[in-house]
């Protein structure tokens, strides 16, 4: 089997994740490519991503980091530095007054909580970025649980509401997230949507934020276009555009290499695996989609086919349906890929699943142990 890391995968314990430095700076280089070309800043969405034992790798190629509420914009700027962006529906009072010590960029949801914490946004004793998030009424995501912009979301202000309020003096940009693992094409026909609505407003503008979800590193993605669009957005309006990926700073970086425990047959084949779609990798069912597996097919496509499920009490604990080129046996070792994003940063521990090991594989093929989980991890967070 010809995997794309250097680890003898019979020597790690299992489950466990194992993310490469080499790939993550592959990522880092076409991230750092745009930066260069349109003068963009590029933040880590740590939504997605959130190993800071790799911080330091990727802090080379990016601006800094956003977060989604008060623990991940410690986290970012504990580990990573640059800039601290930060996001969320709503903040308590408690929170802003830590945020305010630590944050160059604050993004409210609506007016009201603006004007909730605009006080404490003016009495940091340093300057503060302010934003609002709006909603241009326009997306491609077909998964409705991640689609900002669906009637009756909750994410952004919509074009009546903006109308009626106006906008405040201390508003020094306007944030927007629209996307889900889409290419340049989708960006580029969601720009007149958002200059329809919130145009009139952008000249006043010190920064145009496009938030997450463009898929900037995968193969085929059009890095021509998304400079194009950025260059476009920042020469007509003189203002800097802020790109929030997190999947594609970590896209394919990871595996989650997982032990076959037990197999047998109920209509179809099936096998057991010692980790869990629900517990180590929730986007599965979430999504849902299938991960890729190294070295299996699809279904009928290989002569054994298999349902893998997690070892948990769950019925729907099912990872997906593959095919092999031999029988599966209790001991196998199987690699599911790109495993690095939204899945450290998720898991969970129902049922009491441990939780998988963490390496880190550096680009000379040497690996690092980052972290290991115990029974103790389980039982202090309960």
């Amino acid at each position: 089997m010809i995997y794309p890391f250097r680890t003898d995968i019979t020597k790690l314990e299992t489950p466990c994740y194992l993310v490469s430095e080499e790939k993550l700076r592959e990522n880092g280089r076409i991230l750092r490519e745009v930066r260069e070309r349109t003068g963009c800043k590029i933040l880590l969405a740590q939504k997605a991503f959130s190993m800071y034992s790799a911080y330091p790798v990727l802090k080379e190629y990016l601006d800094g980091t956003t977060a989604s509420g008060l623990y991940e914009a410690r986290l970012g700027y504990e580990e990573f530095g640059g800039e601290t962006h930060v996001f969320s529906p709503a903040y308590k009072a408690e929170d802003m007054a830590q945020l305010v010590k630590i944050c160059g960029h604050i993004v409210f949801n609506s007016f009201s909580q603006l004007e909730k914490h605009s006080a404490a946004v003016r009495s940091a004793g340093r300057h503060i970025s302010v934003g609002l998030r709006c909603n241009p009424l326009y997306s491609e995501i077909e998964t409705a649980i991640y689609d900002p912009c669906s009637p009756g979301s909750r994410l952004g202000v919509v074009p009546q509401v903006f109308e009626e309020h106006g906008l405040p003096d201390i508003v020094e940009g306007l944030h927007f997230h629209t996307m889900c693992e889409q290419g340049a094409d989708v960006l580029a026909r969601t720009v007149p949507h958002i200059e329809k609505h919130f145009g009139k407003y952008l000249g006043r503008m010190k920064w145009l934020n496009l938030g997450g979800g463009h898929h900037i590193t995968k193969p085929g993605y059009d890095v021509g276009l998304l400079c194009e669009t950025v260059n476009y957005l920042q020469d007509k309006y003189g203002l800097r555009v802020i790109l929030e990926p997190g999947e594609a700073c970590a896209l394919n970086a990871g595996w989650l290499i997982t032990e076959v425990l037990e197999t047998g047959r109920n209509v179809t084949g099936f096998a057991i695996v010692d980790t869990s779609a629900a517990c180590h990798m929730p986007d599965v069912l979430e999504m849902p989609y299938r991960p890729e597996m190294i070295g299996a097919g699809r279904p009928g496509e290989k002569p054994y086919s298999y349902r893998l499920g997690g070892p948990t009490c769950l019925a729907g604990d099912v990872i997906g349906e593959y095919s092999f080129d031999r029988p599966l046996s209790p001991g196998d070792r199987l690699v599911l890929c790109d495993m690095a994003i939204y899945s450290m940063c998720k898991n969970n521990t129902f049922n009491g699943m441990p939780l998988p090991a963490i390496y880190l594989e550096d680009t000379h093929g040497e690996l690092r142990k980052v972290k290991s989980f115990s029974y103790e991890d389980f039982k202090m967070r309960l």
